[in-house]
Protein backbone atom coordinates (compact mmCIF):
# COMPACT_ATOMS: atom_id res chain seq x y z
CA UNK A 1 0.00 0.00 0.00
CA UNK A 2 2.81 2.36 0.91
CA UNK A 3 4.56 1.56 -2.37
CA UNK A 4 1.37 2.33 -4.30
CA UNK A 5 0.98 5.67 -2.53
CA UNK A 6 4.62 6.51 -3.19
CA UNK A 7 4.25 5.73 -6.89
CA UNK A 8 1.09 7.85 -7.07
CA UNK A 9 2.81 10.80 -5.37
CA UNK A 10 5.79 10.55 -7.71
CA UNK A 11 3.44 10.38 -10.68
CA UNK A 12 1.48 13.41 -9.48
CA UNK A 13 4.73 15.31 -8.89
CA UNK A 14 5.97 14.72 -12.42
CA UNK A 15 2.55 15.58 -13.84
CA UNK A 16 2.62 18.85 -11.89
CA UNK A 17 6.09 19.67 -13.24
CA UNK A 18 4.93 18.79 -16.75
CA UNK A 19 1.89 21.08 -16.62
CA UNK A 20 3.91 23.93 -15.14
CA UNK A 21 6.45 23.50 -17.95
CA UNK A 22 3.72 23.51 -20.59
CA UNK A 23 2.11 26.58 -19.04
CA UNK A 24 5.37 28.52 -19.00
CA UNK A 25 6.22 27.38 -22.51
CA UNK A 26 2.86 28.53 -23.86
CA UNK A 27 3.33 31.99 -22.35
CA UNK A 28 5.21 33.86 -25.03
CA UNK A 29 7.32 36.77 -23.82
CA UNK A 30 7.24 40.10 -25.64
CA UNK A 31 10.64 41.65 -26.34
CA UNK A 32 11.73 44.88 -27.98
CA UNK A 33 14.72 44.28 -30.24
CA UNK A 34 15.19 47.95 -31.17
CA UNK A 35 13.36 51.22 -31.67
CA UNK A 36 14.05 54.27 -33.83
CA UNK A 37 12.77 57.76 -33.06
CA UNK A 38 12.19 60.42 -35.69
CA UNK A 39 14.24 63.60 -35.90
CA UNK A 40 13.04 66.18 -38.43
CA UNK A 41 15.37 68.36 -40.56
CA UNK A 42 16.57 71.67 -39.11
CA UNK A 43 14.40 73.70 -41.49
CA UNK A 44 11.33 72.37 -39.65
CA UNK A 45 12.29 73.80 -36.26
CA UNK A 46 9.76 76.02 -34.50
CA UNK A 47 11.99 78.54 -32.74
CA UNK A 48 10.82 81.73 -31.03
CA UNK A 49 10.86 83.84 -34.16
CA UNK A 50 8.90 81.29 -36.19
CA UNK A 51 6.35 80.85 -33.41
CA UNK A 52 6.00 84.61 -33.09
CA UNK A 53 5.32 85.02 -36.81
CA UNK A 54 2.82 82.16 -36.66
CA UNK A 55 0.89 83.84 -33.85
CA UNK A 56 0.91 87.25 -35.55
CA UNK A 57 -0.45 85.72 -38.78
CA UNK A 58 -3.66 84.74 -37.00
CA UNK A 59 -5.88 87.78 -37.58
CA UNK A 60 -8.61 86.29 -35.38
CA UNK A 61 -6.63 87.05 -32.24
CA UNK A 62 -6.94 90.15 -30.09
CA UNK A 63 -4.65 91.62 -27.43
CA UNK A 64 -6.04 89.28 -24.78
CA UNK A 65 -5.35 86.21 -26.87
CA UNK A 66 -1.81 87.43 -27.69
CA UNK A 67 -1.04 87.83 -23.98
CA UNK A 68 -2.53 84.43 -23.20
CA UNK A 69 -0.41 82.71 -25.86
CA UNK A 70 2.73 84.55 -24.79
CA UNK A 71 2.34 83.48 -21.18
CA UNK A 72 1.55 79.92 -22.20
CA UNK A 73 4.63 79.74 -24.46
CA UNK A 74 6.90 81.02 -21.71
CA UNK A 75 5.66 78.47 -19.15
CA UNK A 76 5.08 75.46 -21.42
CA UNK A 77 8.54 73.98 -20.81
CA UNK A 78 9.22 73.74 -24.55
CA UNK A 79 12.53 74.87 -26.04
CA UNK A 80 13.78 76.37 -29.29
CA UNK A 81 14.39 73.15 -31.23
CA UNK A 82 11.04 71.40 -31.51
CA UNK A 83 9.67 70.59 -34.96
CA UNK A 84 6.48 71.64 -36.76
CA UNK A 85 4.79 70.71 -40.05
CA UNK A 86 6.12 72.29 -43.24
CA UNK A 87 2.77 73.79 -44.24
CA UNK A 88 2.66 75.62 -40.89
CA UNK A 89 6.19 76.97 -41.24
CA UNK A 90 5.45 78.03 -44.84
CA UNK A 91 2.34 79.94 -43.74
CA UNK A 92 -0.30 77.60 -45.18
CA UNK A 93 -1.96 76.57 -41.91
CA UNK A 94 -5.36 77.90 -43.00
CA UNK A 95 -5.44 75.76 -46.16
CA UNK A 96 -3.99 72.31 -45.37
CA UNK A 97 -4.41 69.53 -47.90
CA UNK A 98 -4.09 65.75 -48.02
CA UNK A 99 -0.76 65.99 -49.82
CA UNK A 100 0.77 67.88 -46.89
CA UNK A 101 -0.51 65.30 -44.41
CA UNK A 102 0.70 62.28 -46.41
CA UNK A 103 4.08 63.87 -47.08
CA UNK A 104 4.54 64.45 -43.35
CA UNK A 105 3.56 60.88 -42.47
CA UNK A 106 5.67 59.35 -45.26
CA UNK A 107 8.77 61.15 -44.04
CA UNK A 108 8.27 60.03 -40.44
CA UNK A 109 7.21 56.44 -41.10
CA UNK A 110 9.62 55.53 -43.87
CA UNK A 111 12.70 57.22 -42.40
CA UNK A 112 12.28 55.48 -39.02
CA UNK A 113 11.58 52.12 -40.63
CA UNK A 114 14.56 52.42 -42.98
CA UNK A 115 16.86 53.08 -40.03
CA UNK A 116 15.27 50.34 -37.96
CA UNK A 117 15.75 47.67 -40.63
CA UNK A 118 19.32 48.81 -41.21
CA UNK A 119 20.14 48.82 -37.49
CA UNK A 120 18.73 45.36 -36.77
CA UNK A 121 19.55 43.56 -40.02
CA UNK A 122 15.96 42.27 -40.14
CA UNK A 123 14.41 42.23 -43.62
CA UNK A 124 10.91 43.62 -44.23
CA UNK A 125 9.89 40.21 -45.57
CA UNK A 126 10.52 38.70 -42.12
CA UNK A 127 7.84 40.83 -40.44
CA UNK A 128 4.77 38.86 -39.37
CA UNK A 129 2.73 41.61 -37.67
CA UNK A 130 2.35 45.28 -38.59
CA UNK A 131 0.57 47.76 -36.30
CA UNK A 132 0.30 51.43 -37.26
CA UNK A 133 -1.22 53.96 -34.88
CA UNK A 134 -1.66 57.53 -36.16
CA UNK A 135 -4.72 59.15 -34.63
CA UNK A 136 -5.74 62.05 -36.82
CA UNK A 137 -5.44 60.98 -40.44
CA UNK A 138 -7.45 58.68 -42.66
CA UNK A 139 -6.35 57.78 -46.17
CA UNK A 140 -7.24 55.24 -48.84
CA UNK A 141 -5.21 53.09 -49.22
CA UNK A 142 -4.45 53.10 -45.49
CA UNK A 143 -1.08 54.02 -43.96
CA UNK A 144 -0.31 50.32 -43.24
CA UNK A 145 -1.05 49.57 -46.90
CA UNK A 146 1.47 52.25 -47.91
CA UNK A 147 4.05 50.56 -45.68
CA UNK A 148 3.33 47.15 -47.20
CA UNK A 149 3.65 48.55 -50.71
CA UNK A 150 6.87 50.42 -49.94
CA UNK A 151 8.65 47.41 -48.41
CA UNK A 152 6.93 44.67 -50.46
CA UNK A 153 5.89 42.71 -47.39
CA UNK A 154 4.46 39.21 -47.48
CA UNK A 155 0.80 38.71 -48.36
CA UNK A 156 0.11 36.91 -45.06
CA UNK A 157 1.33 39.73 -42.79
CA UNK A 158 -1.18 40.48 -40.01
CA UNK A 159 -2.07 44.19 -40.34
CA UNK A 160 -3.75 46.54 -37.85
CA UNK A 161 -4.51 50.24 -38.21
CA UNK A 162 -5.34 52.00 -34.90
CA UNK A 163 -6.90 55.45 -35.04
CA UNK A 164 -8.15 57.96 -32.49
CA UNK A 165 -6.18 56.46 -29.59
CA UNK A 166 -4.41 59.75 -28.77
CA UNK A 167 -1.46 60.06 -26.42
CA UNK A 168 -1.91 56.54 -25.05
CA UNK A 169 -1.73 54.79 -28.42
CA UNK A 170 1.76 53.28 -28.23
CA UNK A 171 1.03 51.16 -25.14
CA UNK A 172 -2.24 50.04 -26.73
CA UNK A 173 -0.30 48.93 -29.82
CA UNK A 174 2.19 47.02 -27.68
CA UNK A 175 -0.69 45.33 -25.85
CA UNK A 176 -2.18 44.23 -29.17
CA UNK A 177 1.15 42.74 -30.25
CA UNK A 178 1.60 41.03 -26.90
CA UNK A 179 -1.81 39.33 -27.23
CA UNK A 180 -0.96 38.18 -30.75
CA UNK A 181 2.32 36.79 -29.46
CA UNK A 182 0.39 34.49 -27.10
CA UNK A 183 -1.25 32.85 -30.11
CA UNK A 184 1.52 32.92 -32.72
CA UNK A 185 5.04 31.67 -31.94
CA UNK A 186 8.34 32.91 -33.37
CA UNK A 187 6.97 36.20 -34.70
CA UNK A 188 8.48 39.55 -35.63
CA UNK A 189 6.24 42.60 -35.18
CA UNK A 190 6.58 46.24 -36.21
CA UNK A 191 4.77 49.04 -34.39
CA UNK A 192 4.75 52.47 -36.05
CA UNK A 193 3.65 55.44 -33.92
CA UNK A 194 3.10 59.04 -34.96
CA UNK A 195 0.59 61.88 -35.16
CA UNK A 196 -0.65 64.00 -38.05
CA UNK A 197 -0.32 67.73 -37.34
CA UNK A 198 -0.42 69.26 -40.84
CA UNK A 199 -4.23 69.22 -41.25
CA UNK A 200 -4.98 69.72 -37.55
CA UNK A 201 -3.50 73.11 -36.69
CA UNK A 202 -6.07 75.34 -34.99
CA UNK A 203 -6.45 78.83 -36.53
CA UNK A 204 -9.28 80.17 -34.35
CA UNK A 205 -9.31 82.17 -31.12
CA UNK A 206 -10.82 79.85 -28.49
CA UNK A 207 -8.26 79.69 -25.69
CA UNK A 208 -9.03 76.11 -24.72
CA UNK A 209 -8.33 75.11 -28.33
CA UNK A 210 -5.15 77.19 -28.77
CA UNK A 211 -3.13 75.32 -26.13
CA UNK A 212 -2.51 72.22 -28.31
CA UNK A 213 -0.78 74.48 -30.88
CA UNK A 214 1.71 75.46 -28.20
CA UNK A 215 2.32 71.94 -26.91
CA UNK A 216 2.05 69.52 -29.83
CA UNK A 217 4.99 68.93 -32.16
CA UNK A 218 6.03 66.50 -34.88
CA UNK A 219 7.47 63.17 -33.79
CA UNK A 220 7.46 59.49 -34.61
CA UNK A 221 8.89 56.13 -33.64
CA UNK A 222 9.08 52.60 -35.02
CA UNK A 223 9.52 49.55 -32.78
CA UNK A 224 10.70 46.04 -33.64
CA UNK A 225 9.27 43.43 -31.28
CA UNK A 226 9.55 39.65 -31.22
CA UNK A 227 8.80 36.54 -29.20
CA UNK A 228 11.43 34.31 -30.76
CA UNK A 229 13.18 32.57 -27.87
CA UNK A 230 16.30 31.99 -29.95
CA UNK A 231 16.78 35.76 -30.35
CA UNK A 232 16.33 36.65 -26.68
CA UNK A 233 19.98 37.70 -26.47
CA UNK A 234 19.34 40.49 -29.00
CA UNK A 235 16.47 42.04 -27.05
CA UNK A 236 16.88 45.33 -25.19
CA UNK A 237 13.59 45.31 -23.24
CA UNK A 238 11.16 42.67 -22.01
CA UNK A 239 7.51 43.41 -21.24
CA UNK A 240 6.76 42.33 -17.65
CA UNK A 241 3.32 43.85 -17.01
CA UNK A 242 0.73 45.89 -18.90
CA UNK A 243 -2.60 47.23 -17.62
CA UNK A 244 -5.19 49.24 -19.57
CA UNK A 245 -7.90 51.38 -17.98
CA UNK A 246 -10.74 53.26 -19.70
CA UNK A 247 -13.02 55.70 -17.84
CA UNK A 248 -14.97 56.83 -20.91
CA UNK A 249 -18.23 55.82 -19.22
CA UNK A 250 -17.87 58.96 -17.08
CA UNK A 251 -19.26 61.88 -19.10
CA UNK A 252 -16.82 64.46 -17.68
CA UNK A 253 -13.83 62.27 -18.50
CA UNK A 254 -15.15 61.39 -21.95
CA UNK A 255 -15.56 65.05 -22.92
CA UNK A 256 -12.38 66.37 -21.32
CA UNK A 257 -10.34 66.16 -24.53
CA UNK A 258 -12.22 66.20 -27.84
CA UNK A 259 -11.69 67.29 -31.42
CA UNK A 260 -14.43 69.76 -32.37
CA UNK A 261 -15.21 72.82 -34.48
CA UNK A 262 -15.52 76.28 -32.92
CA UNK A 263 -18.28 78.78 -33.74
CA UNK A 264 -16.42 79.86 -36.90
CA UNK A 265 -15.98 76.29 -38.15
CA UNK A 266 -12.27 76.02 -37.24
CA UNK A 267 -11.35 72.50 -36.21
CA UNK A 268 -9.12 71.79 -33.23
CA UNK A 269 -8.73 70.07 -29.86
CA UNK A 270 -10.88 71.29 -27.01
CA UNK A 271 -9.37 70.80 -23.55
CA UNK A 272 -11.77 71.27 -20.63
CA UNK A 273 -11.10 72.03 -16.97
CA UNK A 274 -12.08 68.43 -16.18
CA UNK A 275 -8.97 67.08 -17.94
CA UNK A 276 -6.67 67.00 -14.85
CA UNK A 277 -9.39 65.31 -12.79
CA UNK A 278 -10.05 62.74 -15.53
CA UNK A 279 -6.33 61.99 -15.89
CA UNK A 280 -5.87 61.61 -12.14
CA UNK A 281 -8.81 59.20 -11.87
CA UNK A 282 -7.64 57.09 -14.83
CA UNK A 283 -4.05 56.88 -13.54
CA UNK A 284 -5.23 56.02 -10.03
CA UNK A 285 -7.56 53.25 -11.21
CA UNK A 286 -4.83 51.81 -13.41
CA UNK A 287 -2.20 51.74 -10.67
CA UNK A 288 -4.58 49.97 -8.30
CA UNK A 289 -4.35 46.99 -10.64
CA UNK A 290 -0.72 47.38 -11.72
CA UNK A 291 0.95 48.13 -8.37
CA UNK A 292 0.38 44.67 -6.79
CA UNK A 293 2.00 43.13 -9.86
CA UNK A 294 5.10 45.32 -9.98
CA UNK A 295 5.99 46.01 -6.33
CA UNK A 296 7.71 43.51 -4.02
CA UNK A 297 5.64 41.76 -1.37
CA UNK A 298 7.50 43.48 1.49
CA UNK A 299 6.40 46.91 0.25
CA UNK A 300 2.79 45.82 -0.08
CA UNK A 301 2.83 44.43 3.45
CA UNK A 302 4.46 47.60 4.80
CA UNK A 303 1.86 49.77 3.08
CA UNK A 304 -1.01 47.65 4.40
CA UNK A 305 0.27 47.82 7.96
CA UNK A 306 0.95 51.56 7.84
CA UNK A 307 -2.48 52.22 6.34
CA UNK A 308 -4.16 50.10 9.02
CA UNK A 309 -2.48 51.95 11.89
CA UNK A 310 -3.04 55.31 10.24
CA UNK A 311 -6.77 54.66 9.94
CA UNK A 312 -6.93 53.31 13.48
CA UNK A 313 -5.10 56.26 15.01
CA UNK A 314 -6.67 58.76 12.60
CA UNK A 315 -3.33 60.49 11.99
CA UNK A 316 -1.70 61.67 8.79
CA UNK A 317 1.80 60.48 7.92
CA UNK A 318 3.43 61.80 4.73
CA UNK A 319 5.53 58.63 4.50
CA UNK A 320 2.54 56.28 4.62
CA UNK A 321 2.11 56.11 0.84
CA UNK A 322 3.39 53.42 -1.47
CA UNK A 323 7.06 53.63 -2.38
CA UNK A 324 6.97 52.94 -6.13
CA UNK A 325 10.76 53.06 -6.24
CA UNK A 326 10.90 49.80 -4.33
CA UNK A 327 9.87 48.01 -7.53
CA UNK A 328 10.64 50.54 -10.25
CA UNK A 329 14.02 52.05 -11.15
CA UNK A 330 12.97 54.60 -13.79
CA UNK A 331 9.75 56.41 -14.65
CA UNK A 332 8.85 57.09 -18.26
CA UNK A 333 5.97 59.58 -18.05
CA UNK A 334 4.09 61.02 -21.01
CA UNK A 335 5.56 64.53 -21.62
CA UNK A 336 2.17 66.20 -22.03
CA UNK A 337 3.20 69.54 -20.56
CA UNK A 338 4.86 71.10 -17.54
CA UNK A 339 1.66 71.08 -15.45
CA UNK A 340 1.04 67.40 -16.27
CA UNK A 341 4.58 66.45 -15.29
CA UNK A 342 4.43 68.44 -12.04
CA UNK A 343 1.11 66.88 -11.03
CA UNK A 344 2.31 63.36 -11.86
CA UNK A 345 5.49 63.87 -9.87
CA UNK A 346 3.59 65.04 -6.79
CA UNK A 347 1.04 62.23 -6.90
CA UNK A 348 3.66 59.48 -7.35
CA UNK A 349 6.21 60.90 -4.91
CA UNK A 350 8.92 61.43 -7.53
CA UNK A 351 11.91 63.77 -7.26
CA UNK A 352 13.50 65.93 -9.95
CA UNK A 353 15.94 63.18 -10.95
CA UNK A 354 12.99 60.88 -11.67
CA UNK A 355 11.22 63.59 -13.69
CA UNK A 356 14.30 64.85 -15.53
CA UNK A 357 13.99 62.60 -18.62
CA UNK A 358 10.36 63.63 -19.14
CA UNK A 359 11.07 67.36 -18.67
CA UNK A 360 14.04 67.26 -21.05
CA UNK A 361 12.10 65.31 -23.71
CA UNK A 362 9.33 67.93 -23.52
CA UNK A 363 11.87 70.75 -23.83
CA UNK A 364 13.73 69.24 -26.80
CA UNK A 365 10.88 67.64 -28.78
CA UNK A 366 7.64 69.01 -27.30
CA UNK A 367 4.48 66.97 -26.77
CA UNK A 368 4.70 64.40 -29.56
CA UNK A 369 1.52 62.62 -28.44
CA UNK A 370 1.89 58.82 -28.17
CA UNK A 371 5.52 59.02 -29.32
CA UNK A 372 6.62 61.05 -26.30
CA UNK A 373 7.32 57.99 -24.14
CA UNK A 374 10.00 56.81 -26.54
CA UNK A 375 11.80 60.16 -26.61
CA UNK A 376 11.85 59.96 -22.81
CA UNK A 377 13.22 56.41 -22.96
CA UNK A 378 15.86 57.38 -25.49
CA UNK A 379 16.99 60.21 -23.18
CA UNK A 380 17.57 57.69 -20.39
CA UNK A 381 19.51 55.50 -22.80
CA UNK A 382 21.58 58.39 -24.15
CA UNK A 383 22.52 59.29 -20.56
CA UNK A 384 23.62 55.64 -20.07
CA UNK A 385 21.33 55.17 -17.09
CA UNK A 386 19.66 51.94 -18.16
CA UNK A 387 21.43 48.83 -16.89
CA UNK A 388 20.56 45.15 -17.14
CA UNK A 389 17.79 44.23 -14.73
CA UNK A 390 16.42 47.76 -14.32
CA UNK A 391 12.64 48.15 -14.44
CA UNK A 392 10.93 51.01 -16.25
CA UNK A 393 7.36 52.14 -15.64
CA UNK A 394 5.67 53.78 -18.64
CA UNK A 395 2.66 55.96 -17.79
CA UNK A 396 0.49 57.13 -20.69
CA UNK A 397 -2.87 58.86 -20.14
CA UNK A 398 -4.83 59.73 -23.26
CA UNK A 399 -8.10 61.09 -24.64
CA UNK A 400 -11.19 58.97 -24.21
CA UNK A 401 -10.37 59.07 -21.31
CA UNK A 402 -7.92 56.26 -20.64
CA UNK A 403 -4.63 55.38 -18.99
CA UNK A 404 -2.43 52.56 -20.23
CA UNK A 405 0.69 51.71 -18.23
CA UNK A 406 3.33 49.02 -18.57
CA UNK A 407 6.55 47.84 -16.97
CA UNK A 408 9.64 46.94 -19.01
CA UNK A 409 12.72 45.06 -17.83
CA UNK A 410 16.07 46.11 -19.30
CA UNK A 411 17.79 43.07 -20.84
CA UNK A 412 21.26 44.58 -21.32
CA UNK A 413 23.16 47.79 -20.59
CA UNK A 414 21.89 50.43 -23.05
CA UNK A 415 23.81 53.41 -24.40
CA UNK A 416 22.42 54.30 -27.85
CA UNK A 417 22.19 58.11 -28.14
CA UNK A 418 19.58 57.84 -30.92
CA UNK A 419 18.04 61.28 -31.68
CA UNK A 420 19.91 62.95 -28.78
CA UNK A 421 23.33 62.60 -30.41
CA UNK A 422 23.90 66.30 -31.17
CA UNK A 423 22.46 67.72 -27.94
CA UNK A 424 22.67 65.25 -25.06
CA UNK A 425 25.73 67.05 -23.69
CA UNK A 426 23.63 70.17 -23.07
CA UNK A 427 21.15 68.34 -20.88
CA UNK A 428 19.83 68.39 -18.23
CA UNK A 429 18.88 72.07 -18.06
CA UNK A 430 18.39 73.76 -14.70
CA UNK A 431 15.42 75.71 -16.03
CA UNK A 432 13.14 74.92 -18.97
CA UNK A 433 11.34 78.28 -19.02
CA UNK A 434 11.64 79.83 -22.49
CA UNK A 435 13.66 82.96 -21.65
CA UNK A 436 13.81 84.04 -25.31
CA UNK A 437 10.36 85.58 -24.98
CA UNK A 438 11.60 87.69 -22.09
CA UNK A 439 14.52 88.88 -24.21
CA UNK A 440 12.12 90.54 -26.62
CA UNK A 441 12.56 88.36 -29.67
CA UNK A 442 8.89 88.78 -30.55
Amino acid sequence: MELFITICLVFLYFMFIFFIYKLLWRTQSCYIVAYECYKAPNDMKLDTETCGNLVLRNKNLGVGEYKFLLQAMVNAGIGEETYGPRNIIEGREESPNLSDALSEINDIVFSTLDKLFTKTGVFPSEIDVLVVTISMISSVPSIPARVINRYKKREDVKVFNLSGMGCSASVIAVDLVNHLFQTYKNQFAIVVISESLSPNWYVGKERSMMLPNILFRIGGCSLLLKNKRGLKHRAILKLNHLVRTHVGSIDEAYGSCTRIEDDQGNCGFFLTKNLPKAAAKAVSMNLRVLVPKMLPLRELIRYSMVTYWRNKSKTSNPESGLNLKSGIDYFCIHPGGRAVIDAMGRSLGLNEYNLEPTRMALHRFGNTSAVGLWYVLSYMEAKKRLKQGDRILMISPGAGFKCNNCVWEVMKNLDDVNVWEDCIGRYPLKCTTNIYFFLGKI
